[in-house]
């Protein structure tokens, strides 16, 4: 019986060992595998990094106001007889715009002139007598009196008459119409907008920080949602005298040109104000950088020990961002290949493939066309 348990003891110590000994040799196999294995490559875009000239900007929104600008109204109360424009009509200075009825005042400057008429000859016929000696110099002044009030009477009455006559002030575009014919209008009621659409301004306010960046004459570029592509240009012509104290902001204003009539009064642009000289920046797409609260970081293509191209993990320090391209002001140079596509699934040193045969264009004036 003792006999027969020794054997089956033994049997299983054989048994267990055989296993363990297997076992063993697998995993070492396993082991050395891994050793000499290579892990599948990360498919990735590149970019390489460079060199360029930026010009220093600085970014406000700004409101188009006109150079001139005003809503033309009534100077004096009375029944519109005619209307002589046409809403959103493009009128010259001293265009006729509205008539009010002025058949009294009319009817009152003939009997006006009638009366200078006469005087006129009173005044002839005294001055004759007068070097004749035959009547007295008070005579001959109460004709001359009486002739220059009649003609003051007269330039009265046409002075009511032309401020019935409404006109263009200066050239421009007029806004809706606010009256009717044989509407009676009060003195100061308005009739029409009338705005001079080129040039025009845009004002816009910057930080205190940046008032020694900018000064007359400085290029603006602007920019508008309502013509999307088009960019225009103009230049700083007044700065205010003084910083506001609630905001500390102080008020820019540029000039620019407006042939097409793009821009209107009241319309919010994008303004961007260059510096006169430019600066040297290393740049890179934007999709380059890895973003993470410990730090950004760039991922660039270097070889590794065997020959493989794998990704080397750079943390950097980033500047002014243009478009589709952000400026690099540390951690990377000029020259450097980059990974712009991929990098999201990428460690410090992944085996990578290189494939940009679908690189997307990067752009510093994007103009999606979906936008």
């Amino acid at each position: 019986m003792a006999k027969k348990f020794l054997l089956t003891v033994t049997g299983l110590i054989l048994v267990i060992c055989f296993l363990g000994g297997t076992k063993y040799t697998q995993i070492a196999s396993m082991i050395a595998a891994s050793k000499t294995a290579r892990q599948p490559s990360d498919a990735v875009a590149t970019y390489v990094a460079k060199h360029d000239q930026w010009r220093p900007v600085v970014n406000a929104v700004g409101t188009v106001t006109a150079v001139q600008g005003v809503t033309v109204s009534a100077q004096m109360a009375g029944n519109v007889a005619e209307i002589a424009f046409e809403s959103g009509a493009i009128v010259k200075e001293g265009d006729l715009l509205l008539r009010l009825d002025t058949s009294v005042e009319e009817a009152q400057l003939r009997a006006a002139e009638a009366g200078v008429a006469l005087a006129k000859l009173n005044i002839d016929r005294a001055r004759d007598l007068l070097g004749k000696t035959s009547i007295s110099q008070s005579e001959f002044d109460a004709a001359d009196a009486q002739f220059k009030q009649a003609s003051a009477q007269a330039d009265n009455i046409r002075a009511v008459i032309a401020k019935k006559t409404v006109r263009a002030p200066f050239a421009g575009r007029l806004g809706i119409r606010l009256v009717n014919l044989g509407q009676t209008l009060k003195e100061g009621e308005n009739i029409v907008s009338l705005q001079s659409l080129d040039p025009v301004y845009v004002s816009f306010f910057l930080p205190q920080q940046n008032l020694a960046s900018v000064a007359v004459g400085q290029e603006v570029a602007v920019m508008s949602d309502a013509s999307p592509g088009k960019t225009l240009s103009g230049t700083v012509t007044a700065i205010a005298a003084e910083v506001d104290t609630a905001t500390r902001n102080v008020k820019v204003q540029a000039t620019l040109a407006n042939t097409d009539g793009l821009l209107r009064p009241g319309m919010f642009v994008n303004v961007n104000i260059f510096e006169a000289k430019p600066r040297d920046v290393v740049i890179v797409p934007a999709t380059a950088v890895v973003f993470a609260s410990y730090g950004n970081s760039i991922f660039l293509v270097e070889k590794g020990s065997d020959g493989a191209m794998v990704a080397k993990q750079h943390f950097v320090e980033l500047g002014e961002t243009r478009g589709d391209f952000v400026e690099v002001i540390k951690g990377v140079e000029a020259g450097a290949e980059v990974v712009i596509s991929g990098a999201f699934k990428l460690r410090n040193g992944s085996s990578i493939n290189v494939d940009n045969s679908k690189t997307p264009v990067a752009s510093q004036n994007p103009n999606p066309t979906d936008s």
